[in-house]
């Protein structure tokens, strides 16, 4: 097997197999420092940030006094990069003082941070290439000749060291591999990710927007999208309540006193928003979870035996402090509403319980056509603790229920150690995303913790009082990560129960025909179809190709011989031909196409 040689931050060399982690990582972070080397050759002033790689690539950031390097500038920095290499430049290690180092960097605040943070007393150690130094923090190539199959492939802002309180720099993202033939299959891999980003079809769709300016990491839902999320709440509250949760409203404030008793200010303050002091003496937060809710639901009756098992759900909204450099359209936002629910059990209840849980997800998934999942018994970490509530017997009995409960429902599953929440052990669904990333869409999750420490009981069959246990679970996630993943496995192509717009009726001239379209469009209103009728001033060929542009699952024609027949002319998204059936064939056909959630006959 071909090998290549590393040169490490303290100096040694060694080799490794070339298609190792190692290599491409060197190679990665070798091109950086030609992506640096270009910069500085190429821009007079240009100031020099930190350049990391990832699973994804590379990426340097930089600043200018004047307009910021755009992504028509990438070609001119690609091709200085390819004369380093085609000059094969030398990556030396070299030792400086640190004022040595700060001399060579000169007026870059950026590098003269970098170089001070990564020095040792008086000394730093730094990567050269023509020139350019930067600190020596990873392994690289000793050479630059290997770097020929790489792409410079984006642009865009990124606050210095990921703080929102610093300024904005210009990030440059690259890509690179040893074999052309893995960059090609890269850069495949990106088209589709970009052909299925739901940020990108939410705009095209006019589904949903997040603008920084009236608060990063909140979307607002336009009726498409407010369509799209009205169909999937209804479905599961009506799926909830069928198999016999009750929803509730709870409010998204909370004194604090009740999260400092629930373990998650402990546990969970840095994700949390600062408290709101109401002056009085009164702390209130905005909740990052609900759970402590649903227990003042429990709490606010005597419970008893014959009211197990409990089961208490709510579409409940939630308040998570993320920085803004981990905002990402609706998989990472500040506000976010989640398919929660909570039962209170008595022990013996729980496999049950946990049984009837996982059949309502797994019918859920058939509904949304999720078939490619995967189970994880998340479980606690038996070397680091701290992060956990303190209680080892509650760990050993909850672990070996869960356990028990996937045994006996002859699942096949694998252990996660450290994925447990703080307060106790859970299983995980893991599902994959359009692009083949694993995502935790449900869970299903043991708590003996919570209604300890809220001090919940019920009077059993004896009499006597008894602490419940409680069961955490939700089925489909926040409804912001839920509609992103489905726009994204779906393509945008939502099935017609719960596409935005189901019927698109063009009439052929609209003085002569749209009488009818409206008629026809009454009815389909009347059966709660959502149905539009095109009465612009277009060519239909326009009007049609919009239809199929925005992923309408029927687009209906309809003239004179529609209206002597009363019938219409179908045409199915993502297909060319016009089939012209009866209004009663076609209602049926529809009509059945939803009630079995578009699912193949």
């Amino acid at each position: 097997m071909a090998q290549v040689q590393l040169l490490s931050p303290d100096g040694s060399v060694r080799k490794v197999d070339r298609d190792s982690k190692e290599a491409l990582d060197a190679l990665r972070q070798t091109a950086a420092l030609l992506l640096k080397a270009a910069l500085k050759q190429e821009f007079d002033g240009i100031r020099l940030g930190e350049a990391k790689v990832d699973e994804d690539g590379f990426h340097v950031d930089s600043d200018k006094d004047d307009q910021q390097v755009s992504v028509d500038q990438l070609p001119q920095l690609a091709d200085a990069m390819k004369k380093f290499i085609k000059d094969d430049a030398k990556i030396e290690r070299v030792e400086l003082s640190l004022d040595d180092a700060l001399a060579k960097a000169s007026d870059d605040q950026y590098s003269n941070a970098l170089l001070k943070e990564a020095a040792d007393g008086d000394k730093v150690s730094v990567y050269s290439v023509a020139g350019v130094i930067a600190p020596a923090e990873a392994d690289v190539l000793t050479y630059a000749d290997v770097l020929k199959n790489y792409k410079l492939l984006s642009v865009a802002g990124a606050y210095w060291k990921g703080m929102s309180s610093n300024p904005m720099l210009q990030r440059i993202y690259g890509t690179i591999f040893f074999k052309k033939a893995d960059l090609d299959d890269d850069m495949k891999k990106r088209q589709e990710a970009r052909e299925r980003d739901h940020r990108v079809i939410g705009n095209q769709l006019d589904l949903f927007f997040v603008d920084p300016k009236v608060g990063a990491g909140l979307p607002y839902w336009m009726p498409k999208g407010a369509t799209i999320r009205r169909t999937i709440e209804r479905y599961i509250i009506d799926r909830e309540v069928a198999d016999g949760y009750q929803h509730v409203y709870t409010p998204v404030l909370m004194n604090l006193d009740a999260y400092k008793t629930s373990g998650h200010w402990a546990h969970y303050r840095d994700d949390m928003f600062p408290p709101m002091d109401m002056g009085d003496g009164e702390m209130l937060e905005l909740r990052p979870m609900n759970c402590p809710s649903h227990i003042q639901i429990y709490k606010h009756h005597i419970r008893s035996y014959r009211d197990l098992p409990l089961r208490i759900a709510e579409l409940g909204m939630m308040h998570r402090y993320e920085k803004s450099g981990a905002l990402s359209g609706l998989q990472r936002v500040r506000e976010m509403t989640l398919n929660d629910g909570h039962t209170f059990v008595a022990l013996d209840q729980i496999e049950d319980e946990f049984a009837k849980i996982l059949k309502l997800i797994m019918d859920v998934y058939k509904d949304f056509d999720i078939t490619d999942y995967s189970f994880r018994l998340s479980l606690r970490d038996p070397k680091n603790t701290k992060k956990y509530y303190a209680n080892d017997e509650m760990w050993e009995r909850s672990q070996k229920l869960l356990k028990r409960a996937m045994d006996d429902l002859h699942l096949d599953y694998y252990e996660a150690v450290g994925e447990a929440a703080f307060y106790g052990p859970k299983l995980d669904i893991q599902t994959k995303t359009a692009l083949g990333n694993d995502e935790t869409m449900s869970t299903i999750q043991l708590d003996f913790m919570l209604p300890d420490r809220f001090g919940l009981t019920y009077v059993g069959k004896d009499g006597q009082e008894h602490m419940p246990v409680m069961i955490h679970r939700g089925i489909v996630g926040t409804m912001e990560r839920f509609i992103a993943y489905l726009t994204e496995i779906y393509k945008g192509a939502f099935p017609t129960w719960l596409a935005p717009e189901q019927v698109h009726i063009i009439p052929v001239s609209d003085d002569k025909h749209g009488d009818y379209a409206e008629q026809i469009a009454k009815k389909m209103k009347a059966a709660n179809l959502r149905v539009v009728v095109d009465h612009r001033n277009e060519k239909m060929g326009y009007k049609i190709r919009e239809s199929q542009t925005q992923k309408v699952p029927y687009t209906l024609v309809v003239g004179d011989d529609e209206v002597k027949g009363n019938s219409v002319s179908v045409r199915k998204y993502g297909e060319k031909e016009q089939n012209e059936m009866s209004m009663d064939a076609f209602m049926n056909e529809i009509l059945a196409d939803i009630a079995s959630y578009s699912r193949e006959k």
